[in-house]
């Protein structure tokens, strides 16, 4: 690095929301020389370990006003920080108010960014915005060319094994990462705000500033020569994956992560014992029953073979009995709300079970995001069923109560399927699941097929189809098989030539009027 881009440190700036680091990293500055300013609390704990301070308000001739919120907003510290290096005229105008150049701003800002933290408990979250502290950051941020910043006490350590090493020089790169760190960190704390002012907004910004925060270092991508992460949006309580547990089994990766978001969110559609059981996002496998056992084996016997590798998610505590039948086959990862202490010891017994607790109820409100070439897609997530409380029946034939929970039951399950989607089903489990089809007709006779390659009887079946019948021949094709009631939106300009279908057939057909695509 060229030397005339580096600057030896002699005056510093304080403002820290937590003292103890910063106490740490002023006490390495001193040994090093460095003038000690601050503002406030941080000026106080520099005194009582012994540092030597300026305090701002000495230096600016204003004491803190409004009670603290202003301590640090003055001419004479932003002169200080934005002066540039080698300009003959800045120098001249911060001698004329008195005033030396400032080589570091080191900043901790308002807990805003942590719901659950002592201080949100403890204070209104809009006392906890900061406004000094970030306008430090941004204006040193500027000034990289002469100024370092540190905008987070989780950054104190590092930097200060830095400059221990260059006896209190730093470089243009260094201050350039470290500017580059302080602007993202700001923009984050930033979104963190805009999203608790927007809770209660259900549209979407025109500027959509999203806080993410690195939660999870992953192995790899999709495939092993993609590098991997996971983000989690900051500044609002730890939900979904993000909260999961992982009680056994190696480190979950960026494929597991996509399987589980589905294999947990499915399950907790039902009150009743739930297994779905999740291969490459779409569900081969879904059942309920009187006990977790039995909803996994229900599950599991849609699709034996799919299910090898797969990743199951449970609705309720996993125990003894389930968790023997779960180590009959081979699984990737089982997620649940809880285990027993001897569900959790027989699964262990495969080391390399992924094994993840996951509490809380059903998720409700959510958004769901995803990347395209150029930019992302957002949307509101595709929650609740209102459509049960309007049902049309189509047909001359009437499904009876029976009929209706099983249509019900197969109707939230393709929801999550793949489109084009067609699901059979039983009252109590998936029997064939015709997904990711570019016609709806195939969609039918792959799910035909695969309930006949696990040897599962159709008749008497139900089907769901997440979209209209655009022609009657999908419809015929499964009534072929042995189904006996069809749910489906309608919308078709054939609807009337699919309902005579049906008629013609002699099977019940509901309408929704709500389409459940899944792409």
């Amino acid at each position: 690095m060229d030397s005339k881009s580096n600057v030896r440190l002699r005056r510093a700036i304080f403002s820290c929301w937590r003292k103890e680091h910063a106490v740490e990293l002023a006490r390495k500055l001193h040994n090093l020389n460095v003038v000690l300013l601050a503002s406030g609390g941080t000026a106080d704990a520099f005194a009582s370990a012994g540092l030597p301070v300026v305090r701002l308000s000495g230096l600016t001739g204003f004491d803190d006003l409004l009670q603290g919120r202003v301590k640090t907003l003055h001419p004479s510290i932003y002169a200080s920080i934005l002066a540039r290096g080698g300009s003959e005229a800045d120098s001249a105008d911060l001698k004329g108010v008195g005033v030396e150049p400032v080589d570091l701003i080191v900043v901790d800002l308002y807990p805003f960014t942590d719901p659950n933290s002592k201080a949100r408990k403890d204070h209104s979250p809009v006392e906890l915005i900061d406004i000094g502290g970030v306008s430090l950051i941004r204006a040193a941020s500027k000034n990289f060319d002469r100024v370092a910043v540190l905008a987070r006490s989780e950054q104190f350590e590092a930097f200060s094994q830095v400059i221990e090493a260059s006896n209190g020089v730093t470089d243009l790169k260094v201050r350039r990462d470290l500017a580059a760190a302080a602007l993202r960190w700001t923009s984050y704390y930033d979104g963190c705000i805009a999203g608790w002012l927007d809770r209660e907004d259900n549209q979407f910004p025109q500027v959509l500033g999203l806080p993410l925060e690195a939660k999870l270092d992953l192995r790899y991508g999709e495939n092993p020569h993609q590098q991997a992460q996971f983000y989690i949006i900051g500044g609002q309580e730890i939900q979904g994956i993000a909260a999961a547990e992982v009680l056994g089994g190696k480190q979950l990766s960026f494929n597991n992560l996509l399987d589980l978001d589905i294999a947990l969110r499915l399950p907790r559609e039902f009150t009743r014992p739930t297994v779905s059981i999740l291969k490459h996002t779409t569900p081969c496998g879904v059942g309920n029953g009187e006990s977790p056992a039995e909803a996994y084996i229900n599950a599991r016997s849609t699709d034996p073979v799919a299910a090898f590798g797969g990743i199951a998610g449970f609705n309720c505590t996993v125990d003894l009995e389930a968790a023997k039948v779960l180590r009959e086959g081979f699984m990737e990862v089982v997620a649940a709300p809880d285990y027993s202490q001897e569900a959790l010891q027989e699964l262990r017994k495969s080391k390399n079970l992924r094994i993840i607790k996951l509490p809380g109820a059903r998720p409700e409100k959510s958004v769901d995001m995803r990347s395209v070439w150029g930019g992302l897609l957002v949307q509101q997530y595709d929650t609740g069923f209102p459509e049960f409380d309007e049902l049309k029946v189509m047909t001359k034939l009437s499904p009876d109560a029976a009929v209706i929970e099983a249509l019900k039951f197969a109707w939230v399950i393709a929801r999550y399927v793949k489109s084009n989607a067609i699901l059979i089903a039983e009252s109590n489990r998936t029997v064939g699941i015709g997904a990711g089809q570019m016609s709806r007709v195939d969609a039918a006779n792959l799910a035909i097929w695969k309930a006949g390659q696990a040897g599962l009887a159709l008749e008497g079946t139900v089907v769901a189809s997440d979209a209209f019948f655009p022609f009657r021949d999908g419809l015929d094709v499964l009534v072929d098989a042995g189904i006996r009631a069809v749910i489906q939106p309608g919308g078709s300009v054939r609807d009337d030539e699919v309902i005579a279908a049906a008629d013609e057939r002699g099977v019940s057909m509901v309408f929704t009027g709500r389409r459940h695509f899944r792409h």
